[in-house]
C-alpha cells in the first residue's frame, strides 16, 4: 500500500485524498439523517402519547383561535394539532417561575371598592338667550319718521326708544274723541275710548289725549326687554303694517352656555347637575351654572350631544360666541376599581389578566364603566380581592394567545355590578354532568384555584329544576356556584360553547 502510494504523482494524491474526504462526509450525513428519522419518531410517538381524560378539541398552537373536532395535520402548518384537554383551561394559565417575575417587571394590585369621582371636561360656547326673546311690531300701520340711529348687534335697555311712527289713522279717531269729551256724553265717550283701544292706541296715550286736550297721531316704539338687537327691519320714511316685524331682541343675562359631552358621557350628564367655566377673557374667573337643558339630538360629525348650561351674567361682560372650557361633574357613586393600566382593550372585548397563585395568572373578560383618576370601573368580571396585572400585562396577554388559553367568561367571576361587598363570593369552573338528581348534580369539573380545590367529583345543589333544563348526562357544561353552609350550589349553568 505504501509502495503504491509512493509511485503515485502529486496530482494523483490530492485527487486520491479530496475523494477519500467527500466518501466519509457522505457517510456521516446519511448516519446522522437516520438518526433524525429515528428521533423523529420517538418524538412523534411520545406526542401521540399524550393521554387526555377528555379531549375538548384540537388545535395549533400557532392559530389557537381555530379549533378542530378530530386529530391530524395543521391546515396552517406542517405539524400536528394539539389536543385541549378537560380542565386544562381551569388549571393552565400562564405559568411564570415566581423567580422571574419580578425580573419580567410584573406587577399586581387589589380591585377594591372605592368612590370614583370623574370630572368630564369639555368645550363650549356661549350664546344668546333663546328663551328671552322679544318680537317688536306696531299695532298701526304707518310711516316711520325715526329711528334713533340703531343698528343691528347693538345692545339696548328696557324701554330704549326704536322708531317714532306716525299714524294718519289716529288723528281722525282722537279729533272725534275730543268733541264727545266737549259735549259731555261719557257713554259715548266711552265707546270712543274703546273704538281708539281697537286701533291700537295703547291707554296710556289715550288717556293723555284727554288730559291734555290734544291729537297725537305719533307713537316711539320701545324695547320691551333689554338685551342686542339681533334682527334690525326699520329704517327711517318707509311704510309700515300693523304687526310687521321692525326688530327682535334677544338676551343674554343670564346667558347660555353650550358645550359639547362626548356621545359615550351622555349618561353622566342631567339636568340640574352644576357646572363651572373657565374663559381665555377671564382665566383667573370661574363662572358657575345649572345645567338647564339637555339637547334630544347629536352632532353626526363629532359624535357629541349638546348641554345647555345657564350663567349669571348681570354685569354683561360675558359676550355670546366666548369659548369656554367646561368641567362637569357627574354623581359619584361606589364602585369596584381597577388601576385602568391594567385593562387590556382588544376590540372585541375587555380584558385584565388576573393572579390565581404562585406564579399562575389568567385572562379574565370583564364589563367596564367610567374612568376617572387613572381608576377604572369594573361593573362585571371581578370581584373585591382580585389581583390584577397592572404592569407586565401584554406580556402574559400574548403568551396566553400563543397557546390558545381560553378567557375566563364574565359569568364565572363574581358580579361586581350587584354583588356589593356583602354578597356570598361566586365561584366558576368548567365540567362534565356525570348524573342529574331531583335538586341536585354531580359533576366531575377542574380545579377552583380561587378555593384551592382540585380537579374532583362532587355533588352541587340546584335552585330549581329549570337550572338543568336542557342538559343531559355526559354534557360539557360552565357553571358558577356559592358556598353556603348546606353545601355549594349552583348559581348558572350553561353547555359549553353556548
Amino acid at each position: 500500500m505504501g509502495a503504491a502510494w509512493d509511485r503515485l504523482s502529486p496530482r494523483q494524491k490530492s485527487w486520491m485524498m479530496a475523494g477519500t474526504v467527500a466518501l466519509i462526509s457522505l457517510a456521516a450525513g446519511y448516519g446522522l439523517s437516520q438518526l433524525g428519522e429515528g428521533q423523529g419518531v420517538a418524538s412523534d410517538a411520545g406526542g401521540s402519547a399524550t393521554e387526555c381524560e377528555e379531549v375538548l378539541y384540537w388545535y395549533d398552537p400557532m392559530v389557537p383561535g381555530q379549533h378542530f373536532d378530530e386529530p391530524g395535520n395543521s391546515p396552517f402548518m406542517d405539524m400536528q394539532l394539539v389536543p385541549k384537554c378537560a380542565g386544562e383551561e381551569a388549571t393552565a394559565g400562564v405559568r411564570i417561575d415566581p423567580g422571574l417575575v419580578q425580573n419580567f417587571g410584573i406587577r399586581t394590585t387589589e380591585a377594591e371598592y372605592g368612590v370614583l369621582e370623574p370630572e368630564i371636561t369639555v368645550t363650549g360656547v356661549l350664546a344668546y338667550n333663546e328663551r328671552d326673546v322679544a318680537i317688536v311690531q306696531p299695532r298701526a300701520g304707518g310711516y316711520v319718521q325715526r329711528t334713533y340711529g340703531r343698528a343691528p348687534d347693538d345692545v339696548v335697555g328696557r324701554g330704549a326708544p326704536l322708531a317714532d311712527i306716525l299714524v294718519p289713522e289716529w288723528g281722525g279717531a282722537q279729533q272725534e274723541y275730543l268733541a264727545v269729551l266737549n259735549s259731555g256724553d261719557e257713554e259715548l265717550a266711552q265707546a270712543m275710548r274703546e273704538r281708539m283701544r281697537l286701533l291700537g292706541m295703547p291707554p296710556g296715550l289715550i288717556s293723555s289725549v284727554g288730559r291734555n286736550g290734544r291729537p297725537q297721531s305719533t307713537i316711539t316704539v320701545t324695547a320691551p326687554i333689554g338685551g342686542a338687537i339681533t334682527s334690525l327691519g326699520v329704517r327711517p320714511g318707509m311704510t309700515v303694517m300693523a304687526g310687521q316685524t321692525l326688530a327682535e331682541i334677544t338676551g343674554f343675562s343670564p346667558i347660555w352656555l353650550e358645550a359639547a359631552v362626548p356621545e359615550r358621557q351622555a349618561a353622566t350628564v342631567r339636568v340640574g347637575q352644576p357646572v363651572s367655566a373657565t374663559l381665555t377673557a377671564f382665566p383667573e374667573e370661574r363662572f358657575s351654572g345649572p345645567i338647564i337643558a339637555i339637547l334630544p339630538s347629536a352632532q353626526d360629525a363629532s359624535r357629541t350631544i349638546t348641554v345647555r348650561a345657564q350663567l349669571p351674567n348681570a354685569s354683561g361682560r360675558l359676550k355670546p360666541g366666548m369659548f369656554a372650557q367646561v368641567s362637569l361633574t357627574p354623581d359619584t357613586r361606589r364602585a369596584l376599581l381597577v388601576p385602568s393600566e391594567a385593562v387590556i382593550r382588544t376590540g372585541r372585548r375587555t380584558i385584565v389578566m388576573v393572579k390565581q397563585d404562585e406564579g399562575g395568572f389568567m385572562p379574565a373578560e370583564v364589563r367596564i364603566g367610567r374612568e376617572a383618576g387613572g381608576r377604572t370601573e369594573v361593573l362585571a368580571g371581578l370581584s373585591a380581592g382580585d389581583q390584577v396585572v397592572t404592569s407586565g400585562q401584554f406580556l402574559l396577554d400574548s403568551e396566553a394567545s400563543l397557546t390558545g388559553l381560553d378567557v375566563r367568561p364574565i359569568d364565572q367571576a363574581d358580579d361586581a355590578s350587584t354583588g356589593g361587598e356583602d354578597a356570598p363570593a361566586t365561584f366558576g369552573a368548567t365540567g362534565t354532568i356525570q348524573s342529574i338528581a331531583n335538586g341536585s348534580v354531580t359533576l366531575r369539573h377542574g380545579p377552583v384555584p380561587r378555593l384551592d380545590w382540585p380537579a374532583m367529583t362532587m355533588t352541587f345543589r340546584t335552585k330549581s329544576s329549570a337550572q338543568m333544563r336542557g342538559l343531559e348526562t355526559g354534557d360539557r357544561v360552565r357553571f358558577t356556584f356559592t358556598q353556603q353552609d348546606a353545601g355549594p350550589r349552583i348559581e348558572s349553568i350553561t353547555r359549553a360553547g353556548q
